[in-house]
């Protein structure tokens, strides 16, 4: 008889337990939470970068290089990842080293002609070409507009190879320039002894300031080349990376900025 006098409709649960409540979270569920989390973080990071980098474009101005002219936007601090911004800086100051090497070849080969050397004027010549025509081929070929500022920027493949290539073809020039050959435009090593040698002290002392330029900008280029091919081959880059970007881009986004 006990069968009968059991409650059919009665539950093995507890009454107090709130069946709508939400069930206690599994591992992979609090794993997934976390993943959000992150990308929630990271999206508002990513905004906060985006604010900040319109309110400096606000303030100074889509073109805020050179100063004196402005033609293209240039700033390390907010294009350039922080880790990569102490190689980039040193790359920009090496490019500052090489425009006044330039100039100071310049004066030195003026002063080479006035110290009557038969091929002064070859040399001046020849330098002024250099100051005008050095200072933008290094800029956008090596440095800014094509390759390594950008390639730390958007850590793409290609930029790296246009980098080897025209730092590769500078790093000869500046040897080149370091030899310093009569009527080549150098105030390089021979002409600076042979200035020493006819006691014209001016021109000497100018060429030899211009060769010590050309040594630092080039040793200095040469150790970062060095750097960026490792961290070029550490981040994966290669020639199949490079040709599957370019077919995804075109080439026309290689010119561009942002």
């Amino acid at each position: 008889m006990s069968s009968y006098s059991e409650n059919p409709f009665a539950s093995s649960h507890s009454l107090d337990a709130n069946p709508f409540d939400d069930p206690a979270p599994s591992q992979a569920d609090a794993g997934r939470l976390e993943a959000i989390r992150q990308r929630e973080a990271d999206l508002e990071r990513r905004e906060r970068e985006l604010s900040e980098r319109a309110e400096q474009l606000k303030h100074h101005g889509k073109n805020n290089w050179p100063f004196f002219f402005p033609l293209i936007y240039h700033d390390i601090s907010v294009e350039i990842p922080e880790a990569s911004r102490p190689l980039i800086t040193r790359l920009y100051q090496l490019w500052l080293v090489l425009l006044g090497t330039l100039i100071l070849n310049m004066i030195a080969c003026i002063f080479i002609l006035i110290a009557g050397s038969l091929d002064g004027g070859r040399d001046v010549g020849a330098s002024i070409g250099y100051l005008f025509i050095i200072p933008l081929t290094s800029f956008l070929l090596w440095y800014r507009q094509v390759p390594i500022y950008n390639g730390y920027m958007k850590e793409q493949a290609l930029y790296y190879y246009f980098y080897f290539f025209f730092c590769g073809f500078h790093l000869l020039f500046s040897v080149y320039m370091i030899i310093g050959v009569p009527s080549t435009g150098s105030a390089g090593l021979i002409q600076t002894i042979q200035m020493f040698s006819n006691q014209h002290w001016v021109a000497a002392i100018l060429g030899l300031l211009a060769t010590i330029g050309w040594i630092l900008q080039g040793l200095g280029n040469a150790f970062y080349y060095r750097q960026i091919y490792a961290h070029h081959t550490v981040a994966g880059h290669n020639l199949e990376k490079a040709k599957t970007e370019l077919a995804s881009h075109g080439a026309k986004a290689y010119f561009t900025r942002g």
